[in-house]
C-alpha cells in the first residue's frame, strides 16, 4: 500500500467534504493539481447476464426500488434471450481489463486493475473487499461510461459511497474517479475513425455528399434528468450537459471529417436518441434513432452512418437498437447504412484511459490535459448538486462535492 499525498483531510462524514476521497481530492478543487499515489484502479461496469436463466434476476438488480413486475421486465428480457440470455458487456469488460492491464505493463506501471459491476457479478462489493484484503486501498476508478448524468455518473459515485457503506470499509478505503473523457482525443479517435470511413466508403461508391447522414446516437434519459446533467451554474441548453457534451463531441469528429475530406464538409449530422424506457407519459430526450431514420429518404438522403457516440463498447443497446431495429429500419426505408465501431479496446481508447488515471498520479495541471472540445478537461472532482436523480434526491456519493 502506497502513502497518500500530504494534501490536508477533512472530518469523514461532513457533508461540505468530498465524501472517502483521497486527501488531495477531500480538497474539492475541480482539478487535482498535485500527485496523489494510488494503490489499484477500480475498473466499474454495469454488468450484465450470462445466461437465460440469469435475465430476469439482473432485471429486477437493474430496475430496484422501482416496483417493476416480472411481466413487464419480460418485455426488455427478450432483447437478451435473443441473444442466448447473453450480455456482451461482462467479456467486454474482461477484454477491457486484460487490455488496462497490458498497457500498464508496457508502460512499467505497477498498479493493479480490479473490475466490479453495479448489477451482476463480479459486483463493486467484492472488487473493494478484494482491494482491501491485498492492502490497496487507495483506488482511482474508472467507470465505463464517458458522459455526466445520472446514470452514467453519478449513479457510479454512488454505488461507490454505498460500497464502502456495506462493506464497512469507508474508513479505510479512499475511491477517486478519474474526469468524465468524453472528449479525452483516446475516445474520441476510434469513433472520429469509424466515421470517417463510412462516409468514405459511401462518397467513393459515388453517393453524393448531400445524399448522406451521419446519425450520432446515445442513450436517452429523462428530461428531468437531463437538465440536471452537469453543474446547475451553468446554462448548457436543451438537455442539460448530457447533450451539450455530445453535440460538442459529434462537431468535432465532423470538424475532423471535413479536414481529411473536404468532399465531405457539407454532410449534414444529427444527436438522435435510442433505448429510453418508462412510461410514455413522461419526457425522455429525443428524437428516436428510429424515427429520425424513416424520414431521411424524404430529405433525398441514400446512406446513413449510424454511431453509437454514446457507448463504450457494444453493449445490448448497441446491438439491439442499433445493429437490429435502426438497421433494419434503414433497410426498410431503402437506405444504405453503416453502423460505425465502439471504442472498445481500441488502442487509442486503451491508452487513453491510462493516461487519465496517469493525470491523477502525477498531478498533471488542468491547462496541460488533453481536450478536443471546448468543455474540457471537465472535473475530477464531481460540483455540489450536478447530475441528480429528481426521483430519488441525492445520496451519499463518492468523488463529488456533497451538494
Amino acid at each position: 500500500m502506497s502513502a497518500l499525498d500530504d494534501t490536508p483531510s477533512v472530518t469523514p462524514g461532513d457533508t461540505a467534504a468530498v465524501r472517502f476521497a483521497s486527501r488531495a481530492a477531500a480538497s474539492g478543487a475541480p482539478h487535482i493539481e498535485v500527485p496523489v499515489a494510488y494503490d489499484g484502479i477500480l475498473l466499474a461496469g454495469f454488468g450484465g447476464p450470462e445466461g437465460q436463466d440469469d435475465v430476469i434476476p439482473f432485471l429486477r438488480n437493474v430496475t430496484a426500488g422501482r416496483g417493476i413486475p416480472d411481466e413487464r421486465l419480460e418485455e426488455v428480457a427478450h432483447h437478451y434471450r435473443h441473444f442466448g440470455g447473453v450480455s456482451p458487456i461482462n467479456d467486454q469488460n474482461r477484454a477491457l481489463k486484460a487490455a488496462l492491464e497490458d498497457e500498464l505493463a508496457r508502460r512499467g506501471i505497477d498498479l493493479p486493475v480490479y473490475w466490479g459491476n453495479r448489477n451482476w457479478g463480479p459486483y463493486l462489493d467484492d472488487a473493494v473487499k478484494h482491494a482491501a484484503a491485498a492492502g490497496d486501498t487507495s483506488l482511482i476508478a474508472i467507470a465505463t461510461s464517458a458522459y455526466s448524468s445520472f446514470s452514467s455518473c453519478r449513479q457510479y459515485r454512488e454505488d461507490f459511497a454505498q460500497v464502502l457503506t456495506r462493506t464497512g470499509l469507508g474508513d479505510v478505503v479512499t475511491i477517486d474517479k478519474v474526469r468524465q473523457f468524453f472528449d479525452h482525443p483516446g475516445f474520441v479517435a476510434p469513433i472520429s475513425a469509424g466515421v470517417s470511413q463510412a462516409v468514405a466508403g459511401f462518397l467513393d461508391d459515388g453517393i453524393a455528399a448531400s445524399e448522406i447522414r451521419v446519425l450520432f446516437s446515445t442513450h436517452s434519459v429523462p428530461m428531468d434528468d437531463a437538465v440536471r446533467s452537469g453543474p446547475r451554474d451553468v446554462d448548457w441548453g436543451e438537455g442539460g450537459a448530457y447533450a451539450a457534451q455530445h453535440r460538442a463531441v459529434a462537431e468535432v469528429i465532423m470538424g475532423d471529417l471535413a479536414a481529411e475530406r473536404p468532399d465531405a464538409a457539407s454532410v449534414a449530422w444529427d444527436l438522435v436518441y435510442q433505448s429510453r424506457s418508462g412510461p410514455p407519459s413522461q419526457p425522455w430526450l429525443e428524437p428516436d434513432v428510429v424515427d429520425v431514420i424513416e424520414t431521411l429518404p424524404d430529405a433525398g438522403v441514400r446512406a446513413v452512418a449510424i454511431v453509437p457516440l454514446g457507448f463504450v463498447s457494444d453493449h445490448m443497446e448497441v446491438l439491439w437498437d442499433l445493429d437490429t431495429e435502426a438497421v433494419q429500419a434503414a433497410e426498410e426505408a431503402g437506405l444504405r447504412a453503416v453502423r460505425t465501431a465502439t471504442p472498445g479496446v481500441d488502442p487509442a481508447y486503451v491508452t487513453g484511459l491510462i493516461d487519465l488515471v496517469m493525470e491523477r498520479v502525477e498531478g498533471t495541471p488542468a491547462a496541460e490535459r488533453p481536450h478536443r472540445t471546448s468543455l474540457g478537461p471537465w472535473f475530477d472532482v464531481c460540483r455540489p448538486a450536478c447530475c441528480e436523480n429528481v426521483r430519488a434526491g441525492f445520496k451519499p456519493a463518492a468523488a463529488g462535492v456533497a451538494p
